[in-house]
């Protein structure tokens, strides 16, 4: 928001802000990618869930839409954990391959996080 604000204004980061409370909150690739902002939720059962999300709608602070967008992977956690940013939660790789199995998926591609060499 700061840089955003900053060198353009807060109008064009508004219209940034409109404009992203109107993009799908994940989608599959080839039925085998799960792609999403942010990461899982332990409200998320089935993708259906997913696709009742109506938009443009706000971030509420906590539930599914929350989590999808600002949940984030932890290789020292199992199951959930709490999350360092205040919101939402963290997830190991147990819960990962639960729901990679559970919905018969490959792999999660996620943008919420900058990694080294741009995949883990």
């Amino acid at each position: 928001f700061d840089e955003c604000r900053r060198r353009y204004g807060t109008k064009l980061w508004k219209t940034f802000t409109d404009c992203f409370n109107c993009l799908p909150i994940a989608a599959i690739i080839d039925e085998k990618i799960f792609c999403c902002h942010g990461g899982l939720s332990p409200d998320l059962q089935s993708m259906e869930q997913i696709r009742r999300i109506m938009r443009p709608t706000d971030v509420p602070d906590t539930g599914l839409l929350c989590d999808l967008l600002w949940s984030d992977p932890d290789k020292d956690v199992q199951g959930w954990g709490e999350n360092d940013r205040g919101v939402s939660f963290t997830f190991g790789a147990d819960v990962v391959s639960k729901f990679l199995n559970r919905h018969d998926l490959d792999l999660i591609c996620r943008a919420h996080q900058v990694v080294e060499d741009g995949y883990e």
